[in-house]
């Protein structure tokens, strides 16, 4: 383990980073974070103990937001993979919200009253720092219970919360449902957090796409070699190893889970068979929307009257992506202009249902759609 402010400081001078204050600024914060989490806390002494001294409370903690592509991933990667701590945990947002909702619905089942109280404390005693990538609040029942959950683990159960969002604090949840009962949590975030801004002149993201492309066409080698290209651009994965890239089962809720092949720092890879030619409705197609920045799909066909529920799904899905503004990576047998083989079939209803999603489709290969963030609105 090293610090994370060396680490930093060698990929800028290894070229890898351009020079930036602001993450430069966010690196030394993580860094006396990560020295303040590795100090054991000092001892209350036998008169603390005889009084019941309390504990010290937890290092406050980081909450990170800026434009995307601003390096907000890279920094909290780098703290938490180089935290000497083995009780830490690293999870996409929605990721975290979907366990502790899942945890949420056997606590109910004893029916022993509050049951964010011990779902908290479990979540409490497994972990003494929780890392979240893309915190973003788009749902009510999120926005319901966030404040009473975060307070008993950052205030009762000593839990240090490091996140990044697209969003400022008091831009999160911003005119959802019943915002009044959110607002609290906001409150727990200036008291318990460091809010850091990171809106730097580089959008490192964007420029790891250009030169590469979104839409390839036809299917092939060729194609598939440029996203693949695009996955490693993305991860920093190094393409080499490309025989042990994560993989994971995401949870889309009803008890099922949809393995993602490739699952690597919000980028998911899937087939458009997987995707589209299997019994899945909205509530997949969402579950991929919120977990994954970018999406990759390779051997789009032409699609048409001949495979009408292919297409279906496919404009849910392309719908799901676009309202919550995930970049789409594909290969495809057609350019979306030409995607919809209507045949001549006298098929105009589906040309009609197709048209938007070609319209969405050549938007979202568009510069000003790729500089957006990740759920913005």
């Amino acid at each position: 383990m090293t610090s994370v402010l060396s680490r930093y400081r060698e990929l800028v001078a290894a070229g890898e980073l351009r020079p930036d204050p602001e993450q430069a600024a966010a690196a030394a914060r993580l860094d006396a974070l990560q020295q303040e989490l590795e100090t054991p806390p000092p001892s209350p002494g036998l008169f603390g103990k005889l009084f019941g001294a309390k504990p010290a409370p937890p290092p406050r903690g980081v909450y990170m937001w800026g434009g995307v592509g601003r390096g907000k991933s890279m920094l909290m990667d780098l703290f938490h993979d180089n935290l000497a701590l083995p009780a830490k945990r690293r999870a996409h947002f929605h990721e975290f919200m979907l366990d502790v909702h899942a945890r949420l619905r056997e606590e109910r089942k004893k029916e022993s009253g509050d049951p964010i109280i011990p779902v908290a404390a479990a979540i409490a005693a497994e972990t003494r720092v929780l890392c979240f990538d893309e915190m973003v609040v788009n749902n009510s029942a999120d926005a319901m219970i966030m404040s009473r959950l975060f307070t008993a683990l950052m205030v009762e159960g000593g839990v240090t919360v490091v996140t990044t969002s697209n969003r400022a604090p008091q831009d999160l949840y911003k005119n959802g449902l019943n915002r009044e009962h959110f607002l609290p949590f906001i409150e727990l975030i200036g008291s318990k957090l460091d809010v850091l801004t990171l809106n730097g002149p580089t959008d490192y993201r964007l420029e790891r796409m250009r030169g590469v492309g979104t839409w390839h066409v036809p299917v092939g080698p060729q194609s598939t070699a440029k996203v693949r290209d695009a996955f490693f651009r993305l991860t920093d994965y190094p393409p080499e190893d490309s025989e042990h890239v994560p993989s994971c089962d995401l949870d889309v809720g009803g008890g099922r889970k949809l393995h993602v092949p490739k699952s690597l720092k919000g980028v998911g890879v899937f087939s458009f068979k997987k995707l589209c030619s299997e019994a899945r409705g909205a509530a997949d197609y969402l579950a991929i929307a919120r977990n994954f920045h970018t999406v990759i799909v390779v051997a789009i066909p032409r699609l048409g009257p001949e495979l009408r529920n292919e297409t279906a799904r496919f404009i849910t899905f392309i719908d799901a992506l676009y309202e919550h503004k995930v970049k789409l990576i594909a290969t495809a047998d057609a350019e979306p202009a030409e995607l919809y083989d209507w045949g001549g079939k006298g098929d105009d209803e589906g040309r009609f249902m197709f048209d938007r999603t070609v319209s969405r489709l050549i938007e979202m290969q568009s510069q000003d759609y790729l500089a957006l963030g990740h759920g913005e609105d």
